[in-house]
């Protein structure tokens, strides 16, 4: 029964031979997969920076608009400019101020 024990084990773990304990290293190809994740990280900036300054610019033309806008309104309010003139200006305001 001791042998039968004994030749089980060793057709199931063939390579327990020809390790003998000892580990070759990872291989050659190691450097890929710091390589790999590097790239990801790299690409995940570049996505999120791209997606950010893409917001901000159009968050920032929009505040300008609405500057433009409100200091428009200002001038109505204050008389410099007539009801006509200020619908005109607002117009152009808005027509340039879409994309």
């Amino acid at each position: 029964m001791n042998t039968l024990t004994l030749a089980t084990s060793a057709q199931a773990a063939p390579w327990h031979g020809t390790l003998d304990g000892h580990w070759n290293g990872p291989g050659p190809w190691w450097p890929v997969f710091p390589f790999l994740w590097l790239l990801f990280v790299v690409a995940l900036f570049a996505t999120f920076g791209f997606l950010g300054r893409r917001r901000f610019g159009r968050m920032q033309a929009w505040s300008g608009q609405r500057a433009g806008e409100a200091r428009l309104a200002e001038r109505y309010a204050a008389g410099e400019i007539d009801e006509q003139e200020y619908e005109r200006r607002l117009g152009t305001l808005r027509r340039l101020g879409t994309p």
